[in-house]
C-alpha cells in the first residue's frame, strides 16, 4: 500500500502500523511527533495505530538548540 509521509509517497506492507513505518524509516526511539490524518498520535499508540492506503502521516523531529 502507499501512504503519504511528509508529502512524499511511501510504500508499506498491508496491515502496517505507525510503529512499522518508523522502523522502516529508522526513526524508532528518536524524539519525534507523529500526526496521522491530522490527529497527533501518542507514542504509546504507535503499535496499535493501523495505516491504510492513502493515509497522510507527518513526522516532526525534535531538535535541541539554544
Amino acid at each position: 500500500m502507499t501512504i503519504q509521509v511528509n508529502g512524499n509517497p511511501q510504500t508499506l506492507p498491508e496491515g502496517s502500523s505507525i510503529e512499522t513505518l518508523l522502523e522502516q524509516l529508522k526513526l524508532s526511539g528518536q524524539r519525534i511527533a507523529v500526526e496521522h490524518n491530522e490527529d497527533v498520535i501518542p507514542r504509546s499508540e504507535y503499535a496499535q495505530t493501523a495505516l491504510q492506503a492513502g493515509d497522510r502521516v507527518e513526522i516532526i523531529r525534535a531538535i535541541g538548540g539554544g
